[in-house]
């Protein structure tokens, strides 16, 4: 497989993750950390270095904005909910484990 190919199958994916991840607004983001030690601000910070890498400026609001597609203080009144006492103590106990 050429470069050329596999960016454009890197892009195909990434905007599969993308789409999955804003129509399962069902998950949270400590849901997400918790099993995969990444989330979406993960992925909007990530964005943003890479734009950065690029030569593109990119601000932190505007990647989120991209990887949550809607802004994300939109997405946090429709969508987030308050983490429960177990997903905070596995957060904190993984966070732990981490250092």
């Amino acid at each position: 497989m050429d470069n050329n190919k596999k960016l454009r199958i890197d892009s195909e994916v990434l905007k599969k993750l993308l789409t999955h991840l804003q129509n399962r607004t069902d998950v949270q983001n400590i849901d997400l950390m918790n099993l995969s030690g990444f989330c979406r601000n993960c992925l909007s910070r990530w964005y943003t270095e890479a734009a950065h890498e690029n030569g593109v400026q990119l601000n932190k609001d505007d990647a989120k904005e991209i990887v949550y597609g809607m802004p994300h203080l939109v997405w946090k009144e429709k969508y987030q909910t308050e983490a429960s006492e177990k997903q905070k103590n596995d957060f904190k106990n993984k966070e732990t484990k981490a250092h």
